[in-house]
């Protein structure tokens, strides 16, 4: 079954983007097949690491928006969607006012929606409202992002845990780099492959030694929690 992967959270800056690019990677890498698009348009990161596999997209455009389900059902490929801060009202009013979750089954597609949390109280806060905008009817995935936050005892002890316990929600650990490997990376432009891979100064900028090794440490662990995910095949 094809599956459509929102990847959100509302908050600017709790790594959005680096999951989005660490999902493509898990493609890349598992051999399947997907299509991204990037819809935060002021960074775009999907098109600057993964151009090859990645278009922008438009969010609040319905005829723009409606292209993420329609690569997924037509092409029968996966589709990762990496959302800008605050672009909550906008997918709410796409998925609302076409009914999405319910058709999305209907045509066997798979709906995730991705909420990536940091330690604080605000990202709870929002993953709330997502809940009880939804209920149980999504895919819910809840990030908690290691690279964000080291203490995410308020969001376990918290009523958004309870409701996304009951509705099923899957929730996993996106594990930290090392934050100079990771402005390493972005600093060189890098795809997560090259990063890990690329030995030779002759085809672009390298990480050290131990910092590639780093980095094929933290794709395999976030793979792992990826895993509980993706159905492989």
């Amino acid at each position: 079954m094809a599956s459509v992967h929102l990847i959100g959270g509302e908050k600017g800056g709790i790594g959005k983007s680096v999951l989005a690019r660490v999902l493509s990677q898990y493609h890349i890498d598992r051999n399947i097949e997907f299509t991204a698009f990037d819809a935060d348009q002021s960074h775009g990161a999907l098109m600057r690491y993964y151009a090859d596999f990645s278009t922008p997209v438009d969010i609040a455009d319905f005829e723009s928006a409606d292209r993420i389900v329609e690569e997924a059902a037509e092409n029968d490929r996966n589709v990762i969607v990496d959302l800008p801060a605050q672009a909550g009202a906008k997918v709410d009013r796409w998925i609302s006012d076409a009914g999405l979750i319910e058709f999305a089954a209907e045509i066997g597609v798979d709906l995730h929606l991705w909420h990536v949390l940091d330690d604080g109280t605000d990202a709870v806060r929002l993953l709330e409202k997502t809940l009880d905008t939804y209920g149980d009817k999504p895919n819910y995935v809840i990030v908690r992002n290691l690279g964000r936050g080291s203490d995410f005892s308020y969001f376990n002890e918290s009523e958004a845990f309870r409701k996304a316990q009951e509705a099923g929600a899957v929730i996993i650990d996106l594990p930290a780099l090392h934050a100079s490997a990771m402005r390493k990376i972005d600093r060189i432009g890098a795809s997560l492959w090259a990063a890990a891979n690329n030995k030779s100064e002759a085809v672009g900028p390298t990480l050290g030694l131990l910092e590639r090794q780093r980095v094929k440490v933290w794709l395999n662990n976030a793979y792992s929690a990826i895993d509980q995910v993706i159905p492989q095949a």
